[in-house]
């Protein structure tokens, strides 16, 4: 994995099907896996060794009286204990970058992806899915590639400890081949209610915090309407039924977890009985039926992998479909109109337009910094909300003034160093309005389009904003879609769009 993240090129992924996805985050860090496999392999079959050695010492030391040969398999257990420990480490440390790559990635592309969709994202996608998205699911797209690793071990592991049974008694063989699908179709039941509980979880999750936002960012309104009492007794009855289905789902994540390890402990117990009864009809001897238990005891920690993987994997291509589902959407794209729309270079021109989409469509198409009220203010202090560090103190004020704020920062407690709230929550819309209007003049372009600049503001402070922002820009190209006679009476050019009629004060 890069020693600093984000990447700078994440990659392109594969959105055709949610395992096609599961697998280029496979491929993008190949070498990664193979080297997890490869521990992941290490580790489990490492764990066959001790009873094996185990059982040579017995069989060699004790019952042969041989202490030379006994000391000998002592010492090659010990040996084997610390190299499995160092393999153990080696494991765990791959797959803890694998799966962190695969979070990093995933979450990287979704935000680069959700950017480029722009204002798409808010009528595609609700703000508890996209919280969950970027969290829950990538956590579980990411947990899922632990099977690249343990997952492959366990299979080999599994394959080793058969070819070795089989030279004991075939019959256990079979049994412990067996086992795990038997094992498989006696949790996918238990499996799928989990899955379909959790999908229910989630929804109401989104929900819940879809309404949580929109109280908040609604907070104002409601407190002058008097509807905030309403509003919270529906947030906490919704809440409640969350919480219902949260131990609804702990409740079916007890049984898989209780599955996950006593279904293992319980074939263990059944291949112990089979080679008990074989010892008594003599159809092995007891040092292999320490063999055999030994063997199997260590199969439980592969086979507690295959149903965790089985688990996993399916969460994880859920999870895969939610994210190539965000990654499949598109901008909206329109085929351009033709609009006669011509800006005189230094001048300030002001659009006048019955159909507002039509004149905020457009000026967007103008080379320049295009301003307008759906710009986000940033939780921070005002300062930092409308200003960047290379403003100084006197060019923040000449903006403060031209948009008629200065009365904004002077009745705030900490002036520029008081706190704005996320998208200027409070604030007014008309105090908003004015400060995104600093923000854009500090911006300085040759050619600035703003957007109904002041449609929030009374006529008084509207006439000082379209006087002072001419005299501020004079020289440069200035746009301003607005219907005001104010702002006509100060243009240098009123170009009307739908009549295609234009005129010079």
């Amino acid at each position: 994995m890069a020693r600093h993240v984000p990447y700078d090129d994440p990659g392109t992924p594969d959105v055709r099907s949610p395992w096609r996805y599961l697998w280029w985050l496979v491929l993008v860090q190949r070498g990664r896996v193979l080297a997890g496999a490869w521990w992941g392999s290490l580790s489990m079959c490492g764990l066959i060794l001790p009873p094996y050695l185990i059982s040579r010492a017995v069989e060699d030391g004790v019952r042969g009286g041989d202490r030379a040969a006994l000391l000998w398999w002592c010492g090659a257990l010990l040996a084997v204990a610390v190299g499995l420990a160092l393999v153990f480490i080696a494991r765990h440390s791959t797959m803890t970058l694998v799966r962190t790559d695969a979070a990093l990635r995933t979450a990287q592309i979704v935000v680069r992806h959700v950017t480029r969709l722009g204002g798409v994202v808010r009528r595609k996608l609700s703000t508890g899915e996209l919280t969950y998205l970027q969290n829950g699911d990538t956590a579980r797209i990411a947990h899922a590639l632990t099977s690249t690793g343990p997952g492959v071990g366990a299979v080999v592991a599994y394959v080793a400890t058969a070819v070795l049974l089989v030279r004991i008694s075939p019959l256990v063989a079979v049994v412990v081949l067996l086992g795990v699908p038997v094992l498989a179709v006696v949790t996918g039941p238990v499996l799928r209610r989990l899955h379909a509980v959790e999908a229910e979880y989630r929804q109401r999750q989104g929900e819940l915090s879809s309404r949580a936002g929109d109280i908040v960012g609604g907070l104002r309104v409601l407190s002058g309407i008097g509807g905030k009492p309403a509003f919270e007794a529906r947030f906490r009855a919704l809440s409640r039924e969350v919480i219902e289905d949260g131990y609804r789902v702990s409740a079916w994540l007890s049984w898989v977890q209780a599955l996950t390890w006593g279904l293992p402990a319980l074939f263990l117990a059944v291949v112990t009985w089979i080679v008990a009864r074989m010892v008594v009809t003599g159809a092995i001897s007891i040092e292999e039926m320490v063999a055999v238990y030994l063997y199997v005891t260590t199969l439980t920690v592969p086979v507690a992998f295959f149903m965790e993987g089985a688990d996993a994997i399916p969460r994880a291509l859920v999870s895969a479909r939610r994210v190539i589902d965000v990654l499949r959407l598109q901008p909206e794209e329109k085929d351009a109109e033709a609009v006669p729309l011509d800006v005189k270079t230094g001048a300030l021109t002001v659009v006048v337009s019955a159909n507002s989409a039509l004149a905020k469509d457009a000026v967007e198409r103008l080379p320049g910094v295009v301003a307008d009220n759906d710009d986000y203010l940033f939780a921070g202090t005002v300062r930092e909300a409308v200003s960047v560090a290379v403003h100084g103190d006197h060019e923040l004020d000449e903006a403060l003034y031209a948009a008629a704020a200065v009365d904004i920062v002077a009745a705030l407690p900490d002036g520029l160093d008081s706190h704005l709230e996320s998208q200027g929550r409070n604030v007014s819309g008309g105090q908003r309005q004015r400060l995104r209007l600093v923000r854009a003049l500090l911006s300085e372009p040759e050619l600035l389009v703003l957007v109904e600049p002041t449609s929030a503001l009374d006529a008084v402070t509207e006439a000082a904003v379209a006087k002072r922002v001419r005299e501020r820009r004079l020289g440069r190209t200035t746009v301003v879609v607005s219907s005001s006679p104010l702002w006509a009476g100060q243009a240098d050019q009123v170009v009307h769009l739908g009549s295609g009629s234009k005129s010079d004060p």
